[in-house]
């Protein structure tokens, strides 16, 4: 560990920090004024870096080519965020936050197949930029040319920023907006074009920021699920709105990577220490770190309560005779799946891999809705029961039914960890930190080779001879969710639920009347997680092993698009949206290898169809039949 190497491995930070920078700016002001978490703001970096390689290769290796291939990607990329905004976001302004980001997840889903369809596969490596080709030595070590150019742009750019956000007529619209956009409104300006211009604008930062990174990485489809998280963590870290905390945050997310790379592995109190393996997570290390310490980021505001222009949500009612006998006559065909598996082998492992999913989505729908508290993080829970599961029989030999009981507990005690913490915030800022401690729980999973399995996970877990054919899991496996959803319902109507529920309608009004909000939210959490375990359990024996993916943002995404698809306002929501979600993914997943795609546009639809989510507009439809049925029966017209 040479003093050298840590002054150069500092500079490729700086150089670094640029393009990170840009795409968290980006986000940051898209967030700010629309309040739309922009999941596919890491697909337009994506695609940003994918066009610059085709104008560069097609312009040629000139100096003008080259950096007007770069700068024509960053535009066109902003003109694809325009298009985004006016025919989709336009759309779902007024949809549920959560809703929202179903929307933008199917964009990321569309982008990624799109890129495959015209890029292909492999990995694309881009030309040099001319006259920065060659290296400067650095105390003896050589540093790219290029890296000294990324080093300027980025506080260039912050620059360019700061002077139209605060001295331009445009730039004060857009720091109203992120004050109070209805009050913007109501002054006159027109806040749809507003819009427009704050996405193009992110988007094109976005799309620069990916085409800047054409000399040091190749273009590849896994670049948009890999950039929004750190970006996320640039937000978060820096303070919503804040452009120049967003930079202060790259810069010290990249410099800390820069700092873990040159440590490498160190012994330390007869321990080794693998701190090159931190840079997968160090983002995340310092998210929640500031999110418990400073919610609001370094450089951001405390956030006022936002004017949700959602529809208000209705009361949740119990049961009526009509859905008890649909939910009867439910579990009556699902245990009757098996009997078809001579003409439909493949339905009983679809229909158990559904009920999985439904025990997921009802676990996460329990926080997500009944208690307000949006998570991002919910496959920690799911891959920790898992795991503990694969774990306590391999490693100390322990039954089936014993680790039903054990494996869920620790789901639990992460949930406890956690849930401690991340109570104490609200909204984005829950979210964000929920997703942190997540991406933490995976990175130690992912990186413990000699306990979990590292990337390669844990193989041959199976049940035992009770249970070990098809038949006889599928219905342990039907009676464990249906005895578990149950379970969930019956809480949300004891007198937990209730506290539970009017704390996420009214803070001060549940304080007032003696209910400790706080308490309540942290159970919830702890329940939800233990549910969520559950599941876990049920999934790595129905499998017969268990991989690190199973705690990744991917899975978490899963359970949210399960319950927005059904409808997060909906008891049934999660139930119906598990099913929905698990079919089409499979039947999609059937018909083409472009499958993403359609399976995205699959979504859009149903976002624009059921922006309350398919249960929810049955449940609308519902009530509007019975209320027209009241006033026929009362002699109304």
């Amino acid at each position: 560990m040479e003093v050298s190497g840590l002054i150069v491995q500092l500079l490729n930070g700086l150089a670094g920090t640029s393009s990170l920078f840009m795409v968290a700016a980006g986000l940051s002001l898209i967030f700010g004024v629309t309040r739309i978490i922009n999941f596919a703001h890491g697909s337009l970096y994506m695609l940003g870096i994918y066009i610059a390689y085709s104008l560069t290769s097609w312009l040629g290796g000139t100096a003008l080519g080259f950096w007007g291939g770069l700068l024509a990607a960053g535009l066109l990329v902003a003109v694809l965020g325009v298009l985004i905004e006016v025919f989709l976001l336009r759309c779902i302004y007024r949809a549920p936050e959560l809703f929202q980001l179903l929307a933008t997840f199917a964009l990321v889903l569309i982008a990624s197949d799109a890129a495959h369809w015209l890029w292909g596969p492999e990995d694309l490596l881009g030309m040099q930029a001319p006259g920065l080709e060659g290296a400067i030595p650095v105390l003896g070590r050589m540093f790219p040319t290029y890296n000294i150019f990324l080093m300027i742009i980025g506080p260039l750019v912050l620059l360019l920023l700061w002077w139209l956000l605060n001295r331009t007529r445009w730039g004060t619209f857009v720091r109203a907006a992120t004050q109070d956009k209805e009050m913007l409104g109501a002054l006159g300006v027109n806040q749809a074009w507003l819009f427009t211009s704050v996405f193009a604008l992110g988007s094109f930062l976005a799309g620069l920021g990916g085409a800047l990174e054409l000399p040091n990485e190749p273009a590849s489809l896994g670049l948009d699920m890999r950039i929004i998280g750190d970006a996320f963590a640039v937000v978060v870290v820096g303070g919503m709105g804040s452009i120049t905390g967003a930079f202060l945050a790259a810069l010290l997310i990249t410099e800390m990577k820069a700092i873990c790379i040159w440590l490498g592995t160190v012994q330390l109190a007869g321990l080794q220490i693998e701190f090159s393996q931190l840079t997968m997570v160090v983002e995340f290390l310092i998210m929640a770190l500031v999110l418990v310490f400073r919610p609001w980021g370094l450089l951001g505001r405390e956030q006022a309560a936002s004017r949700n222009s959602a529809p208000v949500e209705a009361p949740i009612r119990p049961a009526g005779r009509f859905l008890q006998i649909a939910a009867c006559l439910t579990l009556l065909l699902l245990a009757g799946v098996p009997l078809l598996e001579d003409r439909f082998p493949y339905l009983m492992i679809l229909t158990q891999d559904a009920l999985i999913a439904v025990l997921f989505a009802t676990s996460l729908h329990f926080i997500a809705g009944p208690a307000g508290m949006h998570t991002f993080g919910h496959a920690a829970y799911f891959g920790l029961g898992a795991y503990a599961a694969a774990l306590l029989m391999q490693k100390a030999g322990l039954p089936l039914v014993a680790t039903l009981f054990i494996a869920p507990l620790f789901a639990a005690l992460g949930a406890l960890v956690y849930g401690w913490f991340c109570v104490r915030l609200s909204g984005i800022y829950l979210a964000m930190l929920t997703l942190a401690f997540a991406q933490i729980t995976w990175s130690v999973v992912f990186q413990w080779d000699s306990f979990t399995g590292g990337s390669n996970g844990l193989i041959g877990i199976w049940p035992p001879d009770w249970l070990n054919s098809p038949q006889a899991y599928y219905y342990f496996t039907l009676i464990i969710v249906a005895g578990s959803v149950l379970a969930l319902r019956r809480l949300l109507f004891s007198p937990f639920g209730y506290a539970m529920r009017a704390g996420r309608d009214s803070v001060l009004r549940s304080d007032a009347i003696g209910i400790n909000v706080k308490h309540t939210q942290w159970l919830a959490f702890v329940i939800a997680g233990l549910f969520a375990g559950l599941a876990g359990v049920l999934y790595v024996y129905s499998k017969g092993s268990v991989s690190p993916e199973e705690l990744h943002i991917s899975k978490s995404v899963d359970g949210l698009v399960m319950v927005l698809l059904g409808g997060v306002q909906s008891l049934l929501g999660p139930i119906v949206g598990a099913f929905s979600y698990t079919v089409l993914h499979d039947y999609v997943v059937g018909m083409t290898d472009y499958w993403k795609a359609l399976f995205g546009l699959v979504i859009l639809v149903l976002v624009l169809l059921f922006p309350q989510g398919i249960a929810g507009f049955f449940a609308q439809l519902g009530r509007r039949f019975q209320a027209r049925q009241a006033m026929t029966s009362k002699g109304q017209p």
